[in-house]
């Protein structure tokens, strides 16, 4: 889950120093605000592996705030008093005042994780608990009450092995270890585990209490990148102008922490030669052809979509594709602005009314994901729209994986340089240049900002049940023969 966590984030000794400046000089201003507004009060929910690291992220909050305003919110296995109480109780008990800010430990996520781990709920009771844990977080919006919700991720080695690492180091001290997951051994249990929160993290990240997964490999990295997201929550919460919020893209950071890019993790020199191409073009359009012609392909259907850079090479990779393809089965849906019939109606409805019957296939070029992207980076949504959309995709997706479609996504990414190259070859040559309009031009020049949004989206929308393909495509051949082997193994080929 959010594959940017996985990605190296590295703050040396001097960056740390100077950012922790900036930083602690603006959460104080915007602490002071929210203790004097008293309009909200904050609730900042750290979770993650035991051996993440978070009372060392609480240890570093308390630094930076005034703890005159700052309370600590721990909670174990429930005490016999807390048991003689409905399970709400006692995080109703302890919320915090108007201005102030909660940190807290084992929060009502942690209680129905630990019983799917444990095989204590089913999925369907651990749905529902889901669904009730929306709710409650959506009245406690609507009553002033801001939610931050962090998952600290680290690779589950690494997390027992700093775990057993701090467990030595206090031996002699005579405290105990505190912990929140010593009951999930084996590696079923760890393994339900790390499912279920994969798929809270799904369910429960709404547009107004998303998770924030934050890569804790590196302590000072972790730290500032939690920091910077209390500091985003208390800007957000204290007020941000309408006119701001709406044109508000995160491309405009309020500290200089550096933002992880998918993209980079890339290797976009990846390529092959041409006789290998023509003969695995061949091999993989003919098997795409048979599995689609089949009978089981008949109680399925298939939505492929493709999103990208600008001259990625997404319209000759979905020619391949159709290529191999029933032409009296399969659609290709350009995806451009919003028609005024569109934009009279909710903002999926263009997209539903293109889902093949099953047996069928449909191939977006640009897709449902422009919210995130375009409508993003352009301030054609607002903030609280585009974030809200994360939520409504997955959901839009998830109910066609239960409804037995197969939904395939695409990024096709390639260099700044290449994409140059592209755009200059497009104006030269006459049959070309249709290609080519003057919003190409203006989108290169807010390239970081695609990239940023390209991997919030990446980071929020994928999931077992509709992952995400990151293709190198400075190479085309290459990209198209990626593409094609995706999806035949997708579809089980």
């Amino acid at each position: 889950m959010f594959p940017s966590s996985h990605l190296s984030h590295v703050l040396n000794k001097g960056d740390f120093d100077l950012l922790q400046t900036q930083l602690r000089e603006k959460l104080l201003d915007a602490q002071y605000d929210l203790a004097k507004e008293k309009r909200a009060s904050v609730l900042v929910l750290i979770n993650g592996s035991d051996g993440a690291g978070k009372g060392e992220v609480i240890n570093q909050l308390y630094e930076w705030l005034d703890d005159h305003f700052v309370e600590t919110l721990c909670y174990a296995k429930p005490t016999e008093d807390e048991q003689a109480h409905p399970p709400a109780w006692r995080y109703w008990r302890d919320l915090p005042a108007k201005g102030r800010i909660g940190l807290v430990l084992g929060s009502w996520h942690h209680n129905i994780l630990r019983a799917r781990a444990l095989g204590i709920l089913d999925k369907i009771s651990y749905t529902a608990a889901l669904d009730e844990i929306n709710r409650n977080e959506e009245m406690l919006r609507l009553e002033g009450v801001h939610l931050l919700k962090i998952w600290l991720a680290l690779e589950e080695d690494e997390a027992r092995r700093r775990f057993k690492s701090k467990h030595k180091a206090i031996e002699g001290l005579k405290r105990p270890l505190v912990t929140e997951w010593a009951e999930i051994k084996g590696q079923k249990a760890v393994q339900r585990l790390n499912e279920a929160a994969q798929e809270m993290i799904e369910l429960t990240s709404t547009g107004d209490a998303p998770w924030s997964v934050v890569s804790a490999e590196h302590p000072q990295y972790r730290n500032a990148a939690v920091g910077d997201l209390l500091l985003q929550t208390l800007t957000n919460t204290i007020g941000i102008p309408d006119v701001v919020r709406a044109t508000q893209s995160l491309s405009a950071s309020i500290s200089a922490l550096p933002k992880p890019n998918l993209s980079a993790r890339l290797d976009l020199t990846a390529s092959i030669s041409a006789e290998t191409y023509v003969s695995a073009l061949n091999e993989l359009q003919n098997r795409l052809n048979a599995v689609t012609k089949s009978k089981k392909f008949n109680r399925k259907g298939l939505v492929i979509l493709f999103e990208g850079n600008d001259a990625a090479g997404k319209g000759g990779a979905i020619r391949r594709v159709r290529e191999a393809l029933d032409p009296r089965r399969f659609r290709v849906i350009g995806v451009s602005a919003p028609t005024d019939e569109e934009r009279a109606r909710p903002y999926l409805w263009r997209f539903w009314r293109h889902i093949p019957r099953r047996g069928n296939v449909t191939i977006f070029d640009r897709s449902w994901y422009g919210r995130v992207l375009v409508e993003r980076v352009e301030g054609f949504a607002s903030r609280d729209q585009w974030m809200r959309a994360y939520q409504e995709i997955n959901d839009f997706e998830r109910q066609l994986n239960e409804a037995n479609y197969c939904v395939i996504k695409f990024w096709l990414a390639i260099s700044a340089d290449e994409q140059l190259n592209r755009f200059n070859s497009r104006e030269s040559e006459a049959y070309k240049r249709h290609k080519l309009t003057p919003e190409d031009w203006r989108n290169r020049e807010k390239w970081p900002s695609y990239e940023e949004a390209m991997t919030d989206m990446i980071d929020r929308t994928s999931f077992s049940h509709a992952p995400w393909t990151l293709v190198e495509a400075n190479d085309k051949k290459y990209a198209r023969i990626k593409v094609l082997k995706t999806i035949v193994e997708r579809l089980g080929s």
